[in-house]
């Protein structure tokens, strides 16, 4: 798969995280509108009907405040993921929110864990990790690009604020980096040059050739000289004058 099939801008790099975001926002208004809480159907650790929360918890947010914290960076990072890794992205998602989920009901602690900050540590930790991985230059540019805006979040996968689900914000991070190291297919590969290849021959690089062995620049060369050349004989023929 060529590099150029890569990075190409479609609507679904907009429109897919816009309906994700929409459909969290429907569900908050529902709640509101109607008067419903939906907080029940988040993660509960160690419970049998608690996994339910697995797929539910991230449409579900406990005020505007944490709706806007989270749709926010949501939206950024699942436009990038959809923009520099559309081949995975839906698998990254829809694997990510089980397994995270999954991981925030063996890990934390009894209470309802709700909101779609763990796949937002999923997205931040597979779009910093896989960057540095794949080492394309796009891919770094990303990844620096996440840490200067999101750097800070790692702070919260520990327990330093009461209220905040630090064990879903580790989960996420956790399968972020597990997500890096296992997509390897359909990920844009780092340009190589010609002396990275495998067939590649020092003895014949036209660069190397304006050096000697101790490194140092010859400033002339001899031209190489061909074993068979074209030689051109030029036969002249003289004419008689004319005459008046």
């Amino acid at each position: 798969m060529k590099n150029k099939e890569h990075f190409q801008f479609s609507t679904g790099v907009i429109a897919y995280p816009v309906f994700f975001v929409l459909i969290i926002w429907l569900v908050f208004w529902f709640e509101v509108r109607f008067g419903y809480n939906f907080s029940k159907y988040g993660v509960f650790p160690q419970t049998l009907r608690g996994l339910r929360g697995v797929v539910l918890s991230p449409f579900i947010h406990g005020d505007i405040k944490h709706i806007y914290h989270n749709t926010v960076p949501l939206f950024v990072l699942s436009t990038a993921l959809f923009y520099f890794y559309r081949h995975i992205a839906w698998k990254v998602v829809f694997f990510g929110i089980l397994l995270s989920g999954f991981l925030t009901w063996c890990i934390g602690r009894p209470s309802y864990h709700i909101g779609a900050s763990g796949l937002i540590y999923v997205l931040v930790s597979f779009n910093f990790f896989k960057g540095v991985f794949a080492k394309h230059y796009r891919l770094i540019a990303l990844s620096l690009v996440v840490i200067f805006l999101y750097g800070s979040m790692v702070w919260y996968t520990l327990p330093i604020e009461k209220g905040i689900s630090w064990e879903g914000h580790m989960a996420g991070l956790i399968t972020g980096l597990i997500f890096a190291l296992f997509f390897k297919r359909e990920i844009a590969k780092p340009k190589k040059y010609v002396w990275e290849q495998e067939n590649y021959n020092e003895d014949n690089d036209p660069f190397l050739k304006h050096f000697d062995e101790n490194g140092n620049f010859i400033e002339t060369l001899e031209p190489e000289i061909d074993e068979e050349q074209l030689h051109i004989n030029y036969h002249f023929k003289k004419e008689n004058p004319e005459k008046d």
